[in-house]
């Protein structure tokens, strides 16, 4: 078995840049065409960050492993990330609504700091383990 800390190096470097797509694109939202409505920024924000990560994953932190049928993968990546937005939203109800920390900076906290780390846990297991897996169909 080979060491993981290559993998996990570039698991956080597509991480980073998808990061920076969702926080972007969630900031951008919320302040232009959904300013109040902090769940659906969160989820188009994270729907983006999804494509990009999908492609740095497949091409760059799981190619020794990606399955041949893209198509089969990307659905098992889509559902892996759809668990990590329901993390990350999760996290951002229970702040914004539950709590009453409505500011912007609570949101961020919540959704890209709290929301992120717990899915970002979340997904790198299902990607390893079930969505670029060698023995779910892997190519190596």
């Amino acid at each position: 078995m080979r060491s993981a800390v290559p993998q996990l190096i570039a698991f956080g470097g597509v991480g980073l840049v998808a990061f920076v797509v969702d926080v972007g694109t969630y900031n951008a939202l919320r302040a232009g065409v959904m300013t109040d409505q902090v769940i659906w920024a969160k989820v188009v924000s994270v729907t983006v960050a999804t494509a990009v990560a999908w492609l740095g994953h497949r091409y760059l932190t799981f190619r020794s492993t990606r399955r041949p049928a893209a198509a089969t993968e990307l659905v098992l990546f889509v559902l892996a990330n759809a668990g990590g937005l329901l993390i990350a939203a999760g996290c951002l109800f229970v702040s914004h609504y539950v709590l009453g920390f409505r500011s912007t900076l609570a949101d961020n906290i919540a959704g890209n700091g709290v929301g992120f780390a717990l899915g970002t846990a979340f997904r790198y297991v299902a990607y390893r383990f079930l969505v670029f897996s060698p023995a779910k169909g892997g190519t190596a």
